[in-house]
């Protein structure tokens, strides 16, 4: 049973944003069984540029009702289906946070058709509702209308569940739930549901209480439910037959389930991480001074000891990233590694390197170049704090990093912060600090933005 959903919003942002229409059409798995739309008053100015996307104007929604008026028909609508939207996650966030300001825990089970028609219909060029739905010669009546979607989502999930039959046959089906029958008997579903939607980390226990797995996850139901339905590989069916217990531990943030997961992975070694994936870097940039007094780059493995600017976890990527450096800072091969001779590196005779390898250009200048990549390995500054969104919405965690090493994380009452900085010290707990913890915070620190940098 699935209830196939699309909203029209003011805007991107879940927590900033609000609804202006919602279209939600029941589905048997076979044909429609009910439809249900409105335009939903977002007490709010809807903004020009989504008006001239939607074609839906404030006077329109004037009238409407608000959503606290159509809850109970929402619930009522999709209660005991699976919630299934093109790009999913939009449009449940969206719904979770409307119940959410009303003091309601709306939860349902996901189904995006974006994911699933990459899986089950590869190679389309894009899989935006619009592009998808003109490849397979679907008529969208009433586009970025909540009706006109829902309706074309509907019959682009049709086709996906007929390809999903076809695969199911073969015991390859993504849609149709057989998890239950495959799971391990000791291994109690009401407890998978209590599973929060939250970043966080979590751990699957085997029959005998042993842990077997830790993995972390923007949102932790989402990402257990897909262990338990995993059959891509013999080795994640063998797991998931082994799963008989999980428990685990909410972080607000996904740096700080990155980073306990990676402690707890180093501190428990389960049998599956061991098996699966790497838990450390193996190679390594190395910076060095020569006789002449030139600053020398090589990338090379990690060794117990040794002290690398940077890590990877491939000879691959570490010899890319060094190659890089050669690039951009008109470093010299030969001084980095990359070409063995006796005399000039082959840049330096076709006029890019500037002649350092055979003594052409002084140290001195040369240096000035080459020192800025292991500054792009360093902190900016030695002693701050990263602060990121918490638990709850009163909370918020930190990770704090002193003399460029980092130290620990712990979460703060917001409350707490009229006592200045001293609550937000007090709350962190020392951690070991470590290769990895260190490429994992530069890394998300690069691609990812934090509440705040409170330098100390």
């Amino acid at each position: 049973m699935y209830a196939i959903i699309d909203i029209e919003t003011t805007g991107g942002s879940p927590t900033l944003e609000k609804i202006t229409e919602i279209a939600v059409i029941l589905h048997d798995g076979e044909k429609i069984t009910g439809e249900y739309s409105t335009l939903v008053n977002p007490e709010r100015n809807i903004p020009y540029f989504i008006t001239s996307l939607t074609g839906i104007t404030n006077e329109m929604v004037e009238d409407a009702p608000k959503f606290y008026e159509v809850a109970k028909k929402i619930v009522e609508l999709t209660e005991g289906r699976k919630f299934v939207a093109h790009n999913a996650r939009f449009d449940y966030s969206f719904i979770r946070q409307e119940f959410k300001s009303l003091g309601f825990n709306y939860k349902r089970s996901l189904l995006d058709t974006v994911t699933l028609s990459r899986k089950l219909l590869p190679g389309h060029r894009s899989y935006s509702l619009g592009n998808i739905c003109k490849d397979l010669d679907i008529t969208i009546n009433g586009r970025h209308r909540a009706s006109g979607d829902a309706l074309a989502t509907v019959r682009l999930f049709e086709i996906l569940l007929e390809k999903d039959r076809e695969l199911s046959q073969a015991g390859k089906g993504l849609i149709r739930n057989t998890r239950v029958s495959k799971l391990n008997p000791g291994l109690d579903l009401r407890k998978v549901d209590e599973i929060p939607e939250e970043p966080g980390v979590y751990y699957f226990y085997n029959e005998k209480g042993d842990l077997i797995y830790i993995g972390k996850s923007r949102n932790l139901q989402q990402r257990v439910y897909t262990h338990l339905s995993n059959n891509t590989t013999n080795r994640s069916m063998e797991m998931r037959d082994h799963i008989a217990d999980i428990s685990w531990e909410t972080t607000g943030s996904e740096l700080i389930a990155l980073l306990l997961e990676s402690a707890e992975i180093k501190k428990n070694k389960p049998l599956y991480n061991r098996a699966q994936r790497r838990t450390s870097f193996q190679w390594g940039i190395f910076m060095s001074e020569d006789e002449n007094g030139y600053i020398n780059y090589r990338y090379g493995p990690v060794e117990i000891g040794d002290s690398p600017i940077s890590v990877f976890s491939t000879k691959a990527r570490a010899r890319s990233k060094l190659e890089s450096m050669i690039e951009t800072y008109k470093l010299c091969q030969k001084l980095c590694g990359l070409y063995e001779s006796d005399g000039a590196c082959f840049h330096h005779q076709v006029g890019i390197c500037l002649g350092a390898c055979c003594g052409m250009e002084p140290a001195e200048e040369y240096n000035k170049r080459a020192i800025k990549p292991s500054e792009d390995f360093m902190f900016s500054t030695m002693n701050f704090f990263i602060i990121d969104s918490g638990r709850t919405d009163e909370e918020r965690c930190a990770v704090k990093i002193f003399n460029g090493k980092y130290y620990g994380y712990g979460f703060f009452n917001l409350n707490d912060m009229g006592f200045g900085l001293s609550a937000v010290h007090e709350c962190i707990r020392p951690a070991k600090d470590n290769k990895d913890i260190q490429v994992i915070l530069k890394q998300y620190l690069k691609t990812n933005k934090v509440e705040r940098i409170i330098e100390f």
